[in-house]
C-alpha cells in the first residue's frame, strides 16, 4: 500500500509540476473540496431512482398540455429532437462523472477544463435554473390542488408545499433519498400505467369520453399533423427542454453515492430508454388517445385522459400522482442547489453562509438561500397566478441550456486534455465526441433566439442582459478579493484518484476545508 501511495504521489506531483511550468491549473488532478463534509448516504437504489425520477416532472405532467396548444400532434417531434440532445448531454456527464464523482458535478468540471470563470458562471446559472424551476413546481402544486378545490388560493398551496419540503431537506440526506425513492416509484408507476392503458385503448379502438375514440387518425383529423406549422414546433422546444431538466441531477448525487463507478453508468444508461418511453412514447399516445384540441391548458393531459375513462376517482388518483411529481422536483431542487452553492462558497464565489453544513451533514445555508427565491415564487402566485408557471419555466430554461452547454464543452476540453496525456479517460465515453458535442451545442444555441417569438418566454430573453451584467460584476468582485483556502492547494498525494483510474483507497481523502469563505 505504501508503495502504491508513493507511486501515485510521484505521478501526480509530476502533473502538478508540468502544469506549473505551462502556466495552467493542474486539470488532471481530481479535487475533493466539494465533497468534504458529506456522507455517502445515498444507496444505489436511491441513485437509480433519482436518475429516473429526475427525468419526470411538471415539464412533462403539466407543461405538455400547454405545448400541445402550441404545436399540436407534432409536439412528439420536438420531444424526439430534444431527447437526442439530452442523451448526448448525459453521456458527456457520464464520462466526466466516471473520471471524478463529485457533488460539485458540472461546476467542478467546467472549472477544471474550461476555466474558473466557467465554473462560477455555470454554477450560478444552474442555481437560477433550479430556483425558477422550484417556482414553477410550487405553482404547479397550486394548479393541481384546484382539481379538488377550485377556490383554494394558489399561493397558499405553494407556501404549504415549500414549508414541508424545506423541513425535509434540512433534516438529512437519507430522508431526502428515501422520499425521492418513493416519489420516483409513484411517478414511474403512473407513466407506465398510462402507457399500458393508452396502448390497450389504441389497440382496441376504445371509446374515450362521450364522443372520441383512441385511434391513429387523431394525429391528422384535427388540423393535420402540423396544425400550426413547423415554426410552432420550433417554438415549443424551450418548453420541451425544460421538461428534460433535472436529468443531469444524477451527476450531483455521485459525490454522495456508494460505489459510484458501478452505479453511475447504469443510472445514466437508463436515461436512453426513459427518454424514448416516458417522453416520446407518452406524448405520442396522448395525441392518438384523444384529439389534441381536447386537452385544457391548465390541467395535466394525463389527468384529462384518465378522467375521460369514466372510472370513478381515477382522475383524482392521477392528479395526486402529478402533484407528487411537482413536490418531488421541488424537493430535488433544494437538494441540488444547496450542494452547488456550497461548492461555489468554498471557492469564495458565493456568500459565506451558503457553505455552512449542519451537524447532519446538510448544506443548510445554500438550501435556505434557494428557499428565499421559492418564497418569491409564492408572491408571484399572489399577483400573476395565471402567468407564474410560464414566466418561471422560461427563465429556468436559460439555466438548463447553460448547464448542458457547459457539460458538453467541458467534455470536449477533457477529451483534449486526455489526448495530451494530462488525464486518463474512463472506459465509459461520450459517443461520437467531439462532433456530437458541437452538433448538440449548435442545437441548443438555436433555441435562445426562438424564445423571443413566444409569449411569456420573452421574459427569459429580457433577462439575459441583466444576467450577463450580474455574472460579470460578480466575477469581477470575486477576483478582487484574496481567494479562500482550497483543497486543490494541498499536496498532490492527498488528492482523490479518478473513479475509473485507480481504486479509491489508493489515496487518502483531502483535508477538511475551513467552513467560512465566500463573500
Amino acid at each position: 500500500m505504501a508503495r502504491q501511495i508513493a507511486s501515485a504521489a510521484r505521478e501526480e506531483a509530476a502533473l502538478v509540476l508540468d502544469a506549473a511550468r505551462a502556466g495552467r491549473p493542474p486539470v488532471g488532478i481530481p479535487r475533493g473540496d466539494e465533497d468534504e463534509g458529506y456522507h455517502q448516504s445515498l444507496k444505489p437504489r436511491h441513485v437509480q431512482m433519482i436518475a429516473m425520477g429526475g427525468a419526470i416532472g411538471v415539464g412533462l405532467f403539466l407543461g405538455t398540455s400547454q405545448r400541445l396548444h402550441t404545436a399540436g400532434p407534432a409536439l412528439v417531434l420536438a420531444y424526439a429532437l430534444a431527447g437526442v440532445a439530452a442523451f448526448f448531454v448525459m453521456r458527456a456527464l457520464g464520462e466526466l462523472v466516471l473520471y471524478r464523482p463529485t457533488t460539485g458535478s458540472f461546476v467542478a468540471y467546467a472549472r477544471d477544463f474550461i476555466g474558473e470563470w466557467a465554473g462560477f458562471a455555470s454554477g450560478w446559472m444552474y442555481w437560477l435554473s433550479w430556483a425558477m424551476t422550484g417556482v414553477a413546481e410550487i405553482t404547479a402544486v397550486g394548479i393541481y390542488v384546484h382539481y379538488w378545490a377550485p377556490g383554494f388560493p394558489q399561493w397558499l398551496s405553494a407556501l404549504l408545499a415549500l414549508a414541508v419540503l424545506l423541513t425535509v431537506n434540512l433534516v438529512s440526506v437519507r430522508l431526502f433519498g428515501e422520499l425521492e425513492f418513493w416519489f420516483a416509484i409513484l411517478k414511474v408507476a403512473a407513466i407506465l400505467a398510462f402507457l399500458v392503458v393508452g396502448v390497450v385503448l389504441l389497440v382496441t379502438h376504445a371509446g374515450v369520453g362521450p364522443s372520441h375514440h383512441a385511434e391513429l387518425p387523431n394525429l391528422v383529423d384535427f388540423g393535420g399533423f402540423l396544425p400550426r406549422g413547423l415554426w410552432a414546433v420550433l417554438l415549443s422546444l424551450q418548453g420541451v427542454i425544460f421538461a428534460y431538466a433535472a436529468i443531469e441531477m444524477v451527476g450531483i448525487s455521485a459525490g454522495e453515492a456508494q460505489n459510484p463507478r458501478e452505479v453511475m453508468p447504469r443510472a445514466i444508461n437508463g436515461v436512453v430508454w426513459r427518454i424514448v418511453l416516458f417522453y416520446v412514447g407518452a406524448v405520442a399516445l396522448l395525441v392518438v388517445v384523444l384529439p389534441w384540441t381536447v386537452y385544457p391548458r391548465d390541467r395535466s393531459p394525463f389527468v384529462t385522459v384518465f378522467s375521460y375513462l369514466g372510472v370513478p376517482g381515477i382522475g383524482g388518483i392521477m392528479n395526486l400522482v402529478v402533484l407528487t411529481a411537482a413536490v418531488s422536483s421541488c424537493n430535488s431542487g433544494l437538494y441540488s442547489t444547496g450542494r452547488i452553492l456550497r461548492s461555489l462558497s468554498q471557492r469564495g464565489e458565493a456568500p459565506a453562509f451558503t457553505g455552512r453544513m449542519s451537524s447532519r451533514h446538510v448544506p443548510y445555508g445554500g438550501i435556505l438561500l434557494t428557499s428565499v427565491v421559492y418564497f418569491a415564487g409564492v408572491v408571484l402566485n399572489v399577483f400573476v397566478p395565471h402567468k407564474a408557471f410560464e414566466i418561471a419555466t422560461s427563465i429556468a430554461s436559460l439555466g438548463v441550456l447553460t448547464t448542458w452547454a457547459a457539460l458538453l464543452y467541458a467534455q470536449v476540453r477533457f477529451r483534449s486534455a486526455a489526448a495530451r496525456g494530462e488525464v486518463e479517460r474512463p472506459g465509459y465515453r461520450m459517443p461520437g465526441s467531439p462532433y456530437t458535442n458541437w452538433a448538440t451545442l449548435a442545437f441548443l444555441a438555436v433555441i435562445v433566439p426562438l424564445m423571443v417569438f413566444d409569449g411569456e418566454q420573452k421574459w427569459a430573453v429580457v433577462a439575459i442582459p441583466f444576467l450577463v451584467v450580474s455574472l460579470y460584476a460578480g466575477w469581477r468582485a470575486v477576483n478582487r478579493r484574496p481567494a479562500p483556502a482550497r483543497a486543490d492547494a494541498v499536496p498532490a498525494a492527498t488528492a482523490p484518484a479518478p473513479a475509473d483510474a485507480r481504486p479509491a483507497e489508493t489515496l487518502p481523502a483531502p483535508e477538511a476545508l475551513p467552513e467560512e469563505g465566500g463573500f
